[in-house]
Order: structure tokens, then sequence, then C-alpha cells
């Protein structure tokens, strides 16, 4: 997946996308689909009828692939599905180009072609865009009697994570063991030829260290290249988790509102309190000026991964489960010796999350005229082997192959990067049917999941659903600030951190953050008093 901090990207858009959203139907948009799911539960003791045959569409993220390959495995696909329960399927993507604008768009327009939906609480804005109406609620006559095995499969604890007001509105993808806590891929070749400590990086300031190396050794190479439109604040908010017992909370834009892991019910927010933030601009200002990314990063916008693949960038900075399927097998590839590695984001003092079951989910558009044979779709890629083959893997023998040990692995000539299959399902994987590659390195993978296990601790707030129609204008105003000030703080191109801190602090006080603080602070005591 993208890097999850190009979430700033279109903040701002996405709010007023948000409010247009509200300004067409707020406050009734529940009740009415509410109305809507209500009929079509009391169909659902009906015989299944499937004599008509459906189209159904699928909204993903991600670009579109054009190597062909999709649509072979999804002609296979379609034939099976139209045997099965007389229906085809497409994929629309929304291409990670303005993604959240344009995915927020697409769920604004009531397109009744969209059936399907991918989405998250955490990186999709879940449930904010229940409540604005975009997605259907599932009934449990529905799910049971249009998803049987999916339903039957999701304990009832997972469900109760997707439930709000009584209602389910997505289905989680529980059953998928990942880790998608960022940090920063880095050299292992390179960082052996510095003083760190058994060339690791194990604290966020070892970070220093092998990017002066890089400057000393490796000349023509930057440290970290970086495309700083699509990565706002850069590594302020990695520096925060390395140096606190801070966490963000999820669902209250902008993402400077946090819970200290002994309190998660006081709003705190290390960016307007503190001095960690200080400290955190300081060091940016440092590895600016020392040349660790390059001069034009607040208007670069290549593809930095492929250059750390060439060798001409040293780091990239993404999440556990990337290292593990993508960078590290691609850099064995591409750079045989590299030994790339991880250093996680609170890594030093045990300040990581495990993943929330809704960081990939499912929903129903609000709009499909077709969402009973929808979820009999999303039932059989889930649940059906063959045809969940198809759909993340694609055509045996031509995109993928099953070795002898069980391991996954591509024919001769095979090049992720160029024949990847891209239909991007990550609303719905079960472990039982991902083997793990024969390129990856299996034996770091089981490591760094093993040590993850051991020291995570559980996002305390996944029931926590901020409503923020008392202060959208307020949030508005402190998503623009943010938008516009974090990337010169991120960068070091503020000026002298000190100041420059302190005229942000103050910009998002007059826009009116304390407002939003209180907001936050009281529908949390609210969920407090609820929950005890």
């Amino acid at each position: 997946m993208k890097n999850s901090f190009q979430r700033g990207l279109a903040l701002f858009l996405t709010t007023i996308i948000i409010l247009s959203l509200a300004s067409c139907g707020g406050g009734d948009a529940v009740s009415k689909i509410s109305s809507k799911v209500a009929a079509k539960s009391s169909e659902t003791d009906k015989k299944i009828d499937t004599s008509e045959h459906k189209k159904i569409v699928f909204l993903v993220l991600g670009d579109k692939p054009t190597n062909g390959r999709m649509e072979a495995s999804m002609a296979k696909e379609n034939k099976l599905l139209t045997q099965k329960i007389n229906t085809e399927l497409s994929l629309q993507f929304i291409e990670w180009a303005d993604w959240q604008a344009k995915y927020q768009l697409a769920l604004a327009s009531g397109d009744s072609s969209i059936d399907l939906v991918g989405t998250a609480t955490d990186w999709l804005y879940a449930w904010p865009l229940v409540r604005k109406g975009a997605f259907l609620p599932l009934s449990e006559d529905m799910l049971s009697t249009y998803a049987p095995q999916t339903w039957k499969s999701v304990p009832k604890e997972d469900w109760e994570e997707c439930t709000s007001e009584g209602k389910i509105w997505f289905i989680p993808e529980d059953q998928y063991t990942q880790w998608t806590n960022h940090g920063m891929f880095y050299r292992g070749d390179w960082a052996k030829e510095t003083n760190l400590s058994n060339g690791k990086v194990t604290r966020f300031e070892d970070l220093e260290t092998y990017f002066d190396g890089i400057l000393k050794n490796h000349q023509g190479v930057i440290p970290w290249d970086v495309s700083g439109p699509n990565n706002l604040w850069g590594l302020l908010p990695g520096y925060l988790e390395s140096h606190t017992q801070d966490i963000v909370i999820l669902g209250v834009d902008p993402a400077i509102f946090y819970y200290d892991r002994s309190d998660p019910y006081k709003v705190i927010s290390p960016f307007m309190d503190g001095q960690e933030f200080v400290d955190a601009v300081k060091l940016m200002k440092k590895w600016g000026d020392k040349g660790f990314w390059r001069s034009d990063v607040l208007n670069y916008q290549g593809d930095t991964r492929s250059l750390m693949y060439a060798g001409k960038s040293g780091a990239d900075q993404h999440h556990t489960q990337t290292f593990v399927t993508t960078t590290r097998p691609q850099m064995n590839a591409k750079q045989p010796g590299s030994d790339l590695q991880f250093y996680y984001w609170g890594e030093e003092n045990k300040n990581v999350n495990r993943d929330l079951i809704t960081h990939g989910a499912l929903a129903i558009s609000a709009s499909s005229r077709n969402p009973e044979r929808a979820l009999m779709v999303y039932d059989l890629i889930r649940n059906d082997k063959q045809i969940y083959m198809l759909h993340n893997f694609g055509i045996e023998g031509k995109d993928y192959l099953i070795n002898k040990d069980g391991t996954l692995g591509h024919p001769k000539g095979y090049d992720e990067t160029k024949d990847a299959l891209g239909t991007n399902f990550w609303y719905g994987r079960i472990d039982k049917f991902e083997p793990d590659h024969d390129n990856w390195d299996n034996a770091a993978k089981k490591q760094i999941f093993e040590e993850l296990d051991k020291v995570a601790g559980k996002y305390a707030l996944s029931k926590f659903v901020f409503d923020p129609t008392k202060v959208s204008a307020e949030i508005a105003a402190l998503t623009d600030i943010c938008n516009s000030q974090m990337p010169s703080l991120a960068y070091g191109k503020a000026g002298d951190p000190v100041q420059a801190v302190a005229k942000f602090r103050e910009a998002l006080k007059s826009a009116g953050y304390e407002k939003v603080k209180t907001e936050v602070q009281d529908q949390l005591n609210k969920l407090k008093s609820s929950q005890s």
C-alpha cells in the first residue's frame, strides 16, 4: 500500500468533499439507508434467485495494471462466477495520484454502478463515510443469506468492531496476519560500513549515522530520496512515536490529536505541547542542511522507491508488510548483497500497535443496485480457494507456481514490478490461502513478526467514531494549516525551528485547535461512560 503519510496530501479537499456529502443529506443519510436495508432484509427469507445475469463493480485502490495479466485472470474468474452465481465482476481503480480526493468523490457521486467498496477505518475514512450515508448497513439476515461462509467465520467480537448504533457497516479482514506499522528501510551492507552497533539501526537517531555514512562512502547517492508532496509530514510522526508513548487518535483530522498509553481517554497533542516536537523539527533542520534529502524535496514527485532499487537512494519509508513482501525481495533481486533491513518507529521504546482488523474492510455502496449479488461475489472471492487464487495470484503456470515445499513462486523471467496481477484485494485476505513466497526472506519475516507480536499493544479506541459536525469549519482550517506549514517543518525549510514551531502552534490555536480538542474530549468522555 502507498505511504500512509500521503493522507495529508488531500485532507483539506477531502474535508470539503465530506462536508458536501453532509449538505446533501447529512444527518438523515443513515436513517434513509437503514430503511433501504430493512426492505432488503425482509427479502432474505426467499430463495436466492440468480436467474438474471448481473455485473458487479468493485471499487479498489491502486494504479490500474496495463500488462494484461489482470484481464486474463479475471476472464477465468468470471467464468467461475457465472457458473456459480450467474455474475461477472469488474474492478474500478482509484489511482494513487490524488487518491483521497478521487475516492471521496466516487462515493459522494451516488454512482449506482459501484457495488463493492474497499475501505478501512484508519486510512480510508470508513466511519466518516458511514455517517454521510455512503455505505449500506448489513443486516445479519443479509450476511447470513448472501455471504454465509464469511458470516460464520467472523467471530462475534469482530463483527462488533464493525458495528455502530446497532448496525454492521463492514466486513473485516480479520483472518489475515499483517503488520502495517511504519518505519525506515535501509541497506544492511551500507550500515555495516558505519560505526553502528552490529551494523543495525535500532534508534531513531541511528538514522543520522547511517545517512552520514552514505554521504561519505557513496558519492551521488541521496541518503533518503523522498517526494515531499507525497509525504507531507516526513519523519515527524515517526520521531514522536519513537520518543513518547503517544498514539494518534484515528478518524480525527488533522492527525495531531493523540492519547498516551497510560490514559487513552485523555486527548493530548505532542504537536502542540511539550518539547518533543520542537526537538524533532530541530533534527529535521539539521538533517536537511546536511543533505540527507534533495534540496527540491518540497516539489519533487519522482518514484523514489525505484531509485532505491537502482542504488541511487539509500532508504525508503513504509511499513513491515511492504518490507517483507516487496522491498526486501526486490532489493535482493535488483541490488544483490544489499541486505535490506527495517527499523520501525517505536522500536526502542516499544511504542507500536497491532493492526486493526478494519485496516482492510469491505463495504457495500449505499447506491448499489445489486447489494445481495455483490455480497455473494465477495463471499466467493474470500472463501472459494480456486476463485481466491485467480483473483489474488492469477493463472497458475503463467502468473505463479506452487513449489513442492508449498511456497508460491513465479515462472522464469517474472518481474514483480512489471508482471504483477494488481487486483489489490486488501479487504478480505485469509491466511490459509496465502502461501509464503519463495523469494521472501521467510526467516526474516518470522523473526520480525514474532518480535512485534511480543511487544505490540492494542489500539485502545477502536470503537471511537468521532463526529466532526460541530467543529467542521475548525477542522478544515486546522487541516489547511497543517498542509501548508508541516512540509517546511518536516524537511528543514522553515527557518529557525523554535520560531517556526511557535508560529505553527499559534496558527493552530487561532484556527480553533482548543475547540476541536474539547469536542474530541467530550465525545471520548461519552464513550468512556457508555463502556463503563
